[in-house]
């Protein structure tokens, strides 16, 4: 998800946490190690008028909207985000198809709800055309604007604003090769800023142009000094990943009755040496895990969350297939690790996405020629594997209609939409919409 988080409330009389506890059950809990098997995906969706999408839909509208997809009998879990985006999160998979199909089969039940009310699911990472607007109104995100706000307005707009579509693989196997953790885990900071260039399609925000062909990843490398870093050491990364939870600062302090409390620099670390304004518990712990927001975050499994929301009915499966192709298929996994490692030296020593090689992926995307050439090899590879983990002929064939239109072009979804948004073929039904540029 992009910025939901858990909904239990505060954590009672539960029993407060250790710094070596803490440490330990971080090394356990973020990387759950096996062969990869699994493969789900999480999808956020725009909400526009299907007719006038500059006008913005009535907060009553959507709560209506919101409420008939509630009933709707989804296998997804179906969220909203504080600007009222909606999100499908699928059931892990045993394959690509699998998860396909059973997100297919709910889009197309959402999609005809919303249409039956004259609403329309869109899938661009930035809405192209309307301000921040909060709707959700709950501790958590009081809490969490507030914190936002202290570094700027993206935090704002990161909230309301943007959509993506994020993939969740397995974390990978305990021993080294192609299909090990640790390799996966390095290769995703690298191929990474690839996605966010193939990918990018949020060239625009309020109505204006902007400097960015993904102006969300430029929203979320700029949410606040610490929160959509990736942690350091990519070659131990269980301990990286502990170090960097605790060093973070926390957001919130859960309170049982009023606002939350919204500390300033309280890393969790501090917070289990100080125990104030009250001792952290497990809990608190896996609340503050959902709100870092690095571009890649070990949850058991890995979620990738750099790719923008795809436009058209079913611009979604693209990334999909094409990420699970590149890290579940062996041979797809090794050459692709080869084929993007010399991309860390542009990367330097920042860590990702604040570092060059990230910011000329969402500036630049393929006009970059080091990204174009690893885009390349990324689709060959991709196109290749598909069909031995079982992707059907109209998923290959939708990969390589991508790969001819921007890939071998040397372009991205943004470079084609605003001219998609003039004639209404960016939408997610695939409703044609008058004038939206006019």
């Amino acid at each position: 998800m992009s910025c939901d988080t858990p909904g239990h409330g505060p954590p009672g009389q539960a029993r407060p946490l250790g710094e070596g506890e803490t440490e330990d059950l971080l090394r356990c809990i973020c990387f759950k190690t096996g062969p990869p098997r699994t493969v789900g995906v999480e999808l956020e969706w725009l909400i526009h008028h299907r007719d006038q999408p500059r006008v913005p839909v009535p907060h009553r509208r959507l709560e209506a909207a919101a409420a008939i997809l509630r009933a709707l009998p989804l296998s997804a879990a179906l969220t909203f985000e504080p600007g009222g985006q909606l999100e499908l999160s699928s059931r892990p998979a045993d394959s690509l198809m699998a998860c396909i199909d059973a997100t297919a089969a709910d889009l197309a039940t959402v999609r005809d709800a919303l249409d039956r009310v004259d609403l329309v699911p869109v899938g661009l990472g930035v809405d192209p055309w309307h301000p921040p607007r909060r709707l959700l109104h709950e501790p958590r995100y009081d809490a969490m604007e507030i914190s936002f706000d202290r570094s700027g307005p993206a935090g704002r707009a990161m909230m309301c604003t943007t959509a993506s579509v994020q993939v969740c693989l397995d974390a990978g196997e305990e021993e080294p090769g192609p299909l090990g953790y640790a390799r996966r885990w390095q290769l995703c900071h690298l191929l990474g800023a690839v996605l966010v260039a193939v990918f990018a399609n949020s060239p625009l925000q309020c109505g204006r142009p902007t400097p960015w062909r993904s102006t969300r990843q430029s929203l979320w490398a700029d949410l606040d000094p610490w929160r959509p870093l990736a942690p350091s050491g990519h070659l131990r990364p269980r301990d990286a990943w502990a170090a960097h939870v605790l060093d973070t600062p926390v957001m919130c302090v859960r309170q049982d009755e009023g606002p939350w409390a919204v500390p300033e620099g309280l890393t969790f670390r501090e917070w289990i040496r100080t125990g104030v304004p009250r001792p952290p518990v497990r809990d608190d712990l896996d609340y503050h895990i959902s709100t870092l927001f690095p571009p890649v975050r070990p949850r058991g499994h890995l979620e990738l969350r750099m790719i923008d929301a795809q436009h058209g009915a079913n611009g979604w499966l693209v990334p999909l297939a094409v990420t699970t192709a590149l890290f579940d298929d062996p041979e797809a996994a090794e050459t692709v690790y080869r084929t993007v490692k010399p991309l860390a030296e542009t990367a330097g020593p920042w860590p990702a996405p604040r570092n060059p090689l990230w910011t000329g992926a969402a500036r630049d995307a393929l006009t970059d020629p080091e990204l174009r050439a690893a885009a390349t090899v990324c689709f060959r590879l991709a196109l290749e594997a598909l069909p031995r983990i079982g992707a059907t002929t109209a998923v290959q064939e939708a990969v390589a209609d991508f790969n001819d239109r921007y890939v071998a072009r040397g372009r991205c979804p943004a470079d084609d939409l605003p001219s998609l948004l003039a004639s209404g073929e960016a939408g997610g039904s695939g409703h044609h919409v008058e004038g939206l540029l006019s």
